[in-house]
């Protein structure tokens, strides 16, 4: 089967020939004759069986593009347009200067800059990244002091203008803001330092974080996520990278218990929560209300002072690691009314002790203590309106009858002992 062509690149050159030019297509290979109209090409490289380049003999007005291979000459109807094309003319670069690493990307304006085929920075070339008609954008080489940078395409070179290479200071950082965070990331970090200007990359460890916003002094990254570790911090920029910092990774606390588990309505009381990670808490909260204050013990252990509240909450606790959730463990707090004794059947007894006294009122549920006059009692609660204890002996007389919750001692009602 013949070769097809399907297309030339650039489709117009100057008169005089010379203009590389890129034919595409398929069935080139073994091709050994590029012409255009009748004219032979220059330098033919089949580069592969869809590609050739060549440079374009002298003609005139628009010709026909043809390859001829052992399989026979391609018939399709491409054509190339001989035209006398103004040379390249530039009027700016932007940015004028640049690191001497290079790797910036320099915008160039002009006009007659299509089929823009070499970028030149002094002797060395850059890396063409796009090409309109009136602007280039071109990736920076290395380079020293001041040097010309000059556009060529198929009608010429262009006039030079001037670029000059700058020592950019490496950055150098300060300050990381917060300096820890969650193993998750996904939090905003505040870098501090001087020379951060067109920041490249910024590395927590091997990990690059996304950035948000960048200063001279003063970067914004989302940190990436990370184990629990300390990794460093390093920022990059056309001038090098910088010192580093260290940044923290926290793992999330656990709750595990607290201790007690009840408490009055009221509040006030200290509470021991027990888990793991919880050396850096920031936060400690019953429910949706934080605690009036909190003591860390150890990354184990931490004391807070109960809020006010009612029914049963968890308890939670918050480090740079993020907030604990349900898990492993009883992390529950039951907020309870305080006792109230409203009656005592019977409320007389013989102070040889052993009577049976039932005792009515609310909030009996947790009771843990029932004294008669300060002397313990044994007691059995029926319900949360309902106990049942026996009296303990005692002198004769009237005595106090009091009992005790987790939310505090109760009102007390009295009781008489009957001489024996």
């Amino acid at each position: 089967m013949a070769p097809v062509v399907t297309s030339v690149t650039p489709s117009q050159g100057n008169p005089s020939g010379g203009t590389p030019v890129t034919i595409n297509g398929s069935g080139f290979t073994g091709a050994t004759v590029v012409r255009f109209g009748s004219n032979l090409a220059t330098n033919v490289v089949v580069v592969s069986s869809t590609q050739i380049t060549a440079r374009t003999p002298a003609g005139s007005g628009t010709v026909k593009v043809t390859v001829t291979g052992p399989t026979g000459t391609s018939t399709q109807n491409v054509f190339f347009l001989y035209t006398t094309v103004a040379a390249p003319v530039l009027t700016a670069l932007s940015p004028a200067s640049g690191p001497t690493s290079g790797g910036n990307t320099v915008t160039i304006t002009g006009t007659n800059l299509t089929g823009t085929t070499q970028v030149l920075f002094g002797a060395n070339p850059a890396t063409i990244l796009t090409n309109t008609p009136t602007q280039i954008t071109a990736t920076a080489p290395a380079g020293t002091s001041t040097t010309n940078v000059t556009v060529t395409t198929p009608s010429g070179t262009s006039n030079p203008l001037t670029y000059t290479y700058t020592t950019i200071p490496a950055p150098t950082i300060t300050n990381l803001n917060p300096p820890n965070g969650p193993t998750t990331g996904g939090n905003t970090i505040t870098i501090t330092g001087t020379g951060l200007s067109g920041a490249i990359q910024v590395l927590f460890g091997a990990t690059p974080a996304t950035i948000l916003t960048n200063t001279p002094t003063q970067i914004t990254v989302t940190a990436p996520a990370g184990p629990p570790s300390v990794v460093n911090v390093t920022v990059t920029t056309p001038g090098g990278t910088s010192n580093p910092l260290p940044y923290v990774y926290v793992a999330a606390p656990v709750v595990i218990g607290v201790s007690p588990q009840f408490g009055p309505d009221t509040g006030g009381n200290t509470v021991t929560i027990t888990g793991s990670n919880l050396a850096l808490a920031s936060a400690v909260n019953f429910g949706p209300t934080p605690a009036t204050g909190f003591t860390v013990i150890s990354d184990n252990q931490l004391t807070a002072t109960a809020p006010s509240g009612t029914g049963t909450v968890v308890v939670t606790v918050t480090t740079p690691g993020g907030t604990s959730t349900l898990g492993p463990g009883n992390p529950y707090y039951t907020y309870l009314g305080a006792p109230v004794i409203n009656t005592l059947v019977p409320n007389q007894g013989s102070e040889l002790g052993g009577d049976s006294v039932t005792i009515n009122g609310s909030n009996l549920t947790y009771t843990d203590a029932l004294t008669f006059g300060g002397t313990p009692a044994s007691f059995s609660v029926l319900s949360d309106t309902l106990v049942v204890t026996t009296t303990p002996t005692h002198a004769a007389g009237t005595v106090n009858v009091q009992l005790h919750t987790p939310a505090g001692n109760s009102n007390t009602l009295p009781f008489t002992y009957d001489p024996a």
